[in-house]
């Protein structure tokens, strides 16, 4: 057995005991709100070892089993604790298309590390952080899966939209000799993992080394093409064997919010894609940024992307930025750890108010919100209005569907929501060879789940196209 660091012994099996759960350290708060660089720093190779070595190798792995796309967590953790990085990259990657991705932007704390065992009292496994550090080192190293075994089948497949379902579908096509050609609006691959999710979460260098990976497995990225505009669907019908949409949802929710139409009033995606397009020079003409430096900023809603605006907006230098819930602190949607990271940057968290209107000054310059309280007590507080001052406002309620023009003369049904119907657990839609997954199947859920989507429906695809190199 080899040692780390001359006190560890890899592989006693009293290891979970002797060694605690240890996250990598993060960049101090005063300095990391400066930029939108990453927070946290690289782990070291000997301290992945170590708590990959905590796993208890369960029988029957819950970890595994909460996770949506039911990675090999077990398996690949006894890899690392064994130092065969490569052979545990390759592992990753046999369920997962983007683990750097995952190991970054997953709710952990919800999934496979709540599910783990270890943590019941003696702290789960790290291994969002192992899966991210292992990819990242692959992906550094110019590490390529052996495809060497699969046979070009003669068939291709479109894929519109280059996000999580997308690429989760490509990927899984040429790895049993499907060509996969993937069009997208935007100028980079990644969709919201680009353009929704802020640097100090998901630095885009990353996504360029995953363009390059996957366009060396041989999916090519067809960019700042627009189906509907700049190309048909039914060219992709005509030419492709068939076609999958992976498009996702982009429609704000706004909560019929009186007051809402004031400039001050800004979307949530619309800031965030605003101000990636500013910060990597991307040129799209349709997106605006916002600059709220030293503005008094509110956030209103409880999720990842609340976050993602609160802690942008400090690194704007706005001059206060708070986030308002209408329910408690425990029931809000998003990442725990995410809530402590804004909190740590300044960020003020205000519960149980709910947003009932907009308040605009004479010449329409935004002045404050009205709310009511969500926990009150009838007798005491009946009627009473909450009234708090801003100058810009972030509304993060979600997103809904958005149905393209052109689904309805293809033959795509949609529900009362706008989402895409598909038959279950196959990605078909009521169209000849079209297939679909990710939010605009399921309505805005996590980048996981649009990946199991996107790998179920290439699944159904290779059967339907009768490809049988059965290298999932």
């Amino acid at each position: 057995m080899s040692e780390i660091k001359n006190k560890y012994v890899i592989g006693d099996a009293l290891s979970f005991l002797k060694e605690s759960r240890k996250l990598a350290p993060k960049r101090k708060a005063k300095s990391r709100t400066d930029d939108f660089s990453e927070i946290y720093q690289i782990k070291k190779e000997s301290d992945l070892v170590i708590q990959a070595d905590r796993c208890l190798d369960c029988g029957n792995p819950y970890c595994e089993w909460k996770c949506p796309i039911h990675n090999y967590i077990p398996n690949w953790l006894e890899l690392v604790a064994n130092q065969q990085f490569d052979k545990a990259a390759a592992l990753m990657h046999q369920t997962n298309p983007l683990p750097e991705i995952c190991g970054r932007v997953c709710p952990q704390d919800r999934l496979c590390e709540q599910a783990c065992t270890l943590n019941t009292g003696l702290g789960a496994v790290t291994i969002g952080e192992i899966e991210k550090n292992i990819a990242d080192f692959a992906l550094n190293n110019d590490w390529r899966p052996d495809l060497s075994r699969v046979k070009n089948t003669g068939k291709k497949v479109a894929i519109v939209g280059a996000g999580p379902a997308g690429i989760a579908c490509a990927e899984l096509l040429v790895r049993n000799g499907v060509r996969a050609i993937v069009f997208d609006k935007y100028p980079e691959i990644g969709g919201l993992l680009t353009f929704g999710i802020p640097e100090f979460k998901l630095e885009k260098s990353i996504l360029v080394k995953r363009r390059i990976f996957l366009e060396d497995l041989g999916v090519k990225f067809v960019l700042n093409t627009e189906i509907g505009k700049d190309k048909h669907i039914q060219d992709l019908q005509n030419e492709f064997d068939g076609v999958f949409l992976g498009m996702g949802t982009y429609r704000a929710v706004d909560g019929n919010l009186p007051g809402r139409e004031n400039k001050g009033v800004i979307a949530a995606l619309d800031y965030l894609i605003g101000n990636v397009n500013q910060q990597k020079n991307y040129q799209m003409v349709d997106s605006h940024y916002y600059d709220l430096k030293n503005k008094n900023v509110i956030v209103l809603g409880g999720g990842d992307t609340a976050m993602d605006c609160v802690r942008s907006a400090v690194r704007q230098k706005a001059k206060s930025v708070t986030c308002v819930y209408r329910k408690t602190e425990v029931e809000m949607p998003g990442s725990r750890t995410e809530v402590k990271n804004a909190k740590e940057e300044g960020v003020k968290f205000i519960f149980n108010l709910q947003p009932i209107a907009i308040k605009s000054s004479s010449n329409n310059k935004l002045e404050s919100i009205d709310f009511e309280r969500t926990n009150f007590d009838v007798l005491k507080h009946k009627d009473e209005v909450v009234n708090l001052q801003a100058e810009s406002v972030i509304l993060a309620f979600g997103f809904r569907a958005n149905p393209a023009k052109w689904f309805e003369q293809s033959g795509i049904s949609t529900d009362t929501s706008g989402l895409v119907s598909t038959l279950p657990n196959t990605g078909k839609t009521t169209a000849t060879n079209i297939y679909a997954g990710g939010d605009m199947v399921s309505g805005a859920d996590l980048v996981v789940t649009a990946i199991a989507q996107g790998r179920g429906a290439a699944k159904q695809i290779l059967n339907d196209l009768e490809v049988l190199n059965d290298l999932f």
